[in-house]
């Protein structure tokens, strides 16, 4: 192991190397280059350089070693390879290779395109087609279509895997590659190819809308029942949802079948707030991270507020299955549908600047009886299967049929 004074020597060096750029090879003499062009440094870059010092101080001697190796192979590509190169896109470059190595799909290096069209989202609307992403079994695979979208008009299916983006194969592409693939402007066209179970491969021809998510919708089924569809966790949902539930109450709603079919997700904190409205007193989920700490959100709600029934498919991922999770668990409702998406991780941006982040996985969540669903999903209380030969253009809903009559069942008799 190197000495105190030697290891904190070269982590100054490195620092200094790094803001002045002098990373020449070999490495003699780079002490003594570094220590004369320091004085010249600016007040920014001096600062810079000891947040870089500070964060090699943290590193071990193997940790420091394979640093250098890193200065020395991106000095080593701009000296010789052929063509022009930009050190900022090489660096640039190695951030996205080490989250990769990571082998966890929903880590990402977000660069400024990536990050803003993030933002967008979570806000309630972005330009593309309408799909939200996700990883199964190593593949590019449709959590679910959004509602009222060119990707749900062209009959694109929760589950469909996504094999080329145009004439791009989607083998080694990373999940946040694929949605800047997909993504656009406003009528520009993109071709998908899909493999779905049991069928060749076809391609759709889709063109780009502006997406905008109404995240919140509701009807009454008949003079007592209601019904509310979550599309998925944006910024408003909790405020709509709760402003829905209080229009059908209004209109005598004593009951209540909640969709979430098709829902990929999106902010916990909008997720708990829907559940906290549903969900007596207790926890609602736990939140549990690399170190075991646990994290539990609670409900303070005083008891059941209705009768309840929740839907749920194979596109119910993530914050709807945290809902899901938390109704199925405490026994305040029951579940139809089918077995859910499996997506239990918990991702958190880290911004790198003010236009940059890492999206990294940092937890994993448990629902309340710590159950952990990562990879697994959610099984329904009742199956409701939809036959292959179903005809898709029937008005007629199977799950929704029989989510009505479960919670017939569930009432107290007159």
């Amino acid at each position: 192991m190197l000495p105190i004074k030697k290891k904190a020597l070269l982590c100054q060096v490195i620092a200094a190397l790094v803001m002045i750029q002098l990373m020449i090879i070999p490495v003699t003499g780079w002490a003594e280059q570094a220590q004369e062009a320091a004085p010249t440094m600016s007040l920014t870059e001096k600062i810079a350089a000891m947040e870089i010092n500070y964060y090699l101080s943290k590193m071990s001697p193997d940790e420091l070693a394979a640093t250098l190796k890193l200065f020395r192979a991106v000095q080593a590509v701009k000296t010789n390879y052929v063509g022009n190169v930009d050190g900022v896109d090489l660096l640039t470059g190695s951030v996205k290779g080490m989250v990769n190595s990571l082998g966890d799909p929903y880590s990402v290096y977000m660069d400024p395109k990536m990050f803003s069209e993030l933002m967008l989202e979570t806000k309630g609307s972005f330009g593309g087609v309408g799909i939200v992403l996700g990883v199964k079994d190593k593949k590019l695979t449709v959590v679910a279509p959004i509602e009222g979208t060119p990707a749900e008009a062209a009959g694109i299916l929760s589950g469909d895997q996504i094999v080329r983006i145009d004439a791009a194969d989607t083998k080694d592409m990373t999940l946040d590659e694929a949605v800047g693939k997909i993504r656009g402007p406003e009528g520009s066209k993109v071709t998908l190819t899909i493999e779905r179970t049991g069928k060749e491969p076809q391609e759709f021809h889709l063109t780009r809308a502006t997406i905008v998510i109404k995240s919140v919708s509701g009807k009454m089924l008949d003079k007592q029942m209601g019904y509310v569809r979550i599309s998925m966790f944006s910024e408003t949902t909790s405020k709509d949802f709760v402003q829905k539930l209080d229009e059908l109450k209004e209109q005598g709603m004593t009951s209540l079948v909640l969709d979430l079919r098709n829902n990929p997700g999106g902010l916990i904190d909008q997720c708990v707030k829907v559940a906290e409205v549903l969900v007596p007193q207790g926890p609602i989920v736990s939140v549990i991270g690399k170190d075991g700490g646990r994290e539990t959100y609670q409900s303070s709600l005083k008891s059941a507020p209705l009768p309840l029934v929740v839907l749920v498919n194979g596109g119910s991922a993530s914050a709807s299955e945290i809902v899901a999770g938390a109704i199925q668990d405490r026994g305040v409702g029951k579940l139809v549908g089918v077995k859910t998406f499996g997506k239990g991780s918990v991702q958190r941006l880290v911004p790198l600047d003010k236009d940059s982040a890492l999206k990294i996985t940092i937890a994993e969540y448990h629902t309340p009886s710590d159950r952990s669903i990562h990879g697994k999903g959610i099984v329904p209380d009742v199956i409701v299967e939809i036959p292959k030969d179903f005809d898709k253009e029937s008005k007629q809903d199977l799950q929704l049929d029989k989510a009505v009559e479960v919670l017939k069942e569930s009432l107290p008799k007159k």
